[in-house]
């Protein structure tokens, strides 16, 4: 059975409607986005399961519904007595691009990693498993150790490990350590998803190639450098390319984007598509996602 596992914080959204003043209550999370494109990608006899922690309120028993209805599996996420889930409002320019506010600092998510034998549970039989950067960030040291051990120790037992490093500087405590548990993270990794914006801010790449290689460097086969609709630049064991002439279209919102390329390109490898196939489904799925509002969009939203 294949079966693909992320690993994250999911949340609240609040995104803007066309009309001033309103705005729409979703539920989004670059993990949880990134589930629910391979979910929407892949055959329905698949399995997508999503693995984090919730409270005991109202807006996490929503949550738990909403992966059910649309088929992703919660039978592994864990419940806290005494936090919630974060909550983020998204504030667009007129050009598309998205900023976040965010109310996060009480999340029940930072505790996703307090039950390692529960982490075991959730990865064990997995095909893949998904991550990020943001996940890691929002840990404590303690909790970014166990989940750490907990990959490595899939990864031994057959599992692929798939990392979006996703650097978000506001959420780590310096980037001296958003640097070094990127690394760590990216050195147990079989797939790594970074963009280049990201990895030229943090780590000063001058190009995509640049960061394709530093990755490489540190023992990743397989990585593809999101470059915000630009050439990317992917590797895949001893080869490597630059794909091109990616077709383009104008944003309505950014929010997702990133996201939604990791999901329907990690579908497409786990149907066996090759690297360059995989790279053009998840440039069409983001090509889609940003001509709407919002992390999710509807799984039947054509083309823009």
């Amino acid at each position: 059975m294949t079966r693909l596992v992320a690993i994250g914080e999911c949340m609240i959204e609040l995104a803007p409607t066309e009309t001033a003043g309103l705005w729409r209550q979703g539920i989004a999370g670059d993990t949880l986005n990134t589930a629910w494109y391979a979910r929407a990608s892949l055959p329905p006899d698949w399995n997508v399961d999503y693995v984090t922690r919730l409270g005991q309120d109202r807006f996490s028993d929503e949550i738990l519904g909403f992966l059910t209805a649309n088929g992703i599996g919660n039978g592994h996420i864990t419940r806290d007595a005494s936090r919630q889930p974060g909550l983020y409002a998204i504030s667009l320019s007129d050009a598309g691009e998205r900023s976040f506010t965010y109310w996060r600092n009480q999340s029940a998510a930072r505790g996703l990693a307090d039950d390692p034998a529960a982490l075991t549970r959730a990865l064990t039989g997995a095909t893949v498993a998904f991550t990020s950067g943001i996940t890691v960030a929002i840990l404590p040291e303690a909790g970014r150790e166990t989940l750490f051990d907990n990959l490595a120790k899939a990864r031994k037992a057959g599992t692929g490990i798939a990392f979006d490093p996703n650097i978000r500087p506001r959420l780590w405590e310096d980037m001296d350590i958003a640097r070094h548990w990127i690394t760590r993270f990216a050195s147990i990794a079989d797939i790594a998803l970074p963009s280049f914006d990201d990895e030229a801010t943090t780590f000063g790449d001058t190009t995509p190639e640049v960061t394709r290689g530093r990755y490489r460097s540190v023992g990743v086969a397989e990585i593809v450098v999101k470059n915000a609709g630009r050439s990317i630049a992917w590797a895949d064991g001893s080869a490597k390319g630059l794909a091109t002439n990616l077709p383009t279209a104008e944003p309505v919102d950014t929010t997702g984007a990133g996201d939604s390329f990791n999901g329907a390109y990690l579908a497409a490898r786990l149907l066996g598509h090759g690297v360059t196939q995989s790279i053009a489904a998840g440039h069409a799925m983001a090509r889609r996602v940003i001509a709407h509002r919002g992390a999710l969009i509807p799984t039947d939203a054509g083309d823009p």
